[in-house]
């Protein structure tokens, strides 16, 4: 497995879990692996993406385990989707608010219960000094960690077959058979769609004041940002 900008920061965000957090809406779920990480402690989790293959290998990836139940996928674009006011304790939005008119939050903010909290780990155009500094920062502890989940997958690889997987005779039904494998859509080659995002960090700043005023922003290395929204506080 790649590394994955977006998993490496699931920790953080889950730091901004509320407490007794029961509902989450995760918006731009992807296959669904902070949908399960949500579902795993106890919440009830509506996961939604608008594109079909990714919400199809979610659900795939998602129906063997036992927190199962907890997560419903659902493909639809968060434009189209309905949210009743006061619905989720949490709202999730991992590298997806781009795909989207950044006003979108509002409905977001709306959605949350009295003392939810929204989070969006978002990607930013880089417009200044600052942001193409730390960019090239970035590509060598990015190539590092690529160098580490690699070197781990393979001792991994080894610890479960010491011996090596075993060289299977070639036949024309098996060379059929493994040409039909690697062409079939399969759940764990399922990637979400890929867009430039348009706004720069000053932009969503300022959009954050206007919408969603009382939230904090910090840049973070890997080519995102952290917002965090608590609804609560917002009153304060």
């Amino acid at each position: 497995m790649p590394f994955n900008h977006n998993n490496h920061y699931h920790r953080l965000l889950l730091r901004e879990l509320p407490p007794a957090c029961r509902t989450a809406l995760d918006v731009g779920c992807g296959t669904g692996e902070f949908a399960r990480t949500l579902a795993r402690r106890g919440i009830d989790v509506h996961a939604i993406d608008a594109d079909r293959d990714v919400i199809t290998a979610a659900r795939e990836q998602t129906s063997t385990l036992d927190s199962s139940a907890r997560v419903s996928f659902e493909q639809v674009d968060i434009g189209h989707l309905r949210l009743p006011p006061g619905s989720y304790d949490y709202i999730a939005c991992l590298a997806s608010i781009h795909h989207v008119p950044f006003e979108t939050v509002r409905k977001l903010r709306a959605a949350l219960t009295e003392d939810g909290v929204l989070v969006i780990l978002g990607c930013y155009r880089a417009t200044t000094v600052r942001d193409h500094a730390t960019g090239l920062l970035a590509v060598p502890v990015n190539a590092a960690w690529r160098a580490v989940i690699y070197a781990r997958e393979k001792w991994q690889g080894r610890r479960a077959d010491p011996a090596g997987p075993a060289r299977p005779r070639f036949s024309a039904s098996s060379a059929s058979s493994a040409s039909s494998a690697s062409s079939a859509p399969a759940a764990d080659r399922a990637t979400a769609p890929v867009m430039a995002p348009l706004m720069s960090l000053a932009e969503v700043r300022a959009g954050s004041a206007e919408f969603l005023p009382g939230s904090h922003i910090r840049r973070l290395l890997f080519w995102r940002y952290l917002l965090v929204f608590r609804k609560g506080q917002e009153r304060g």
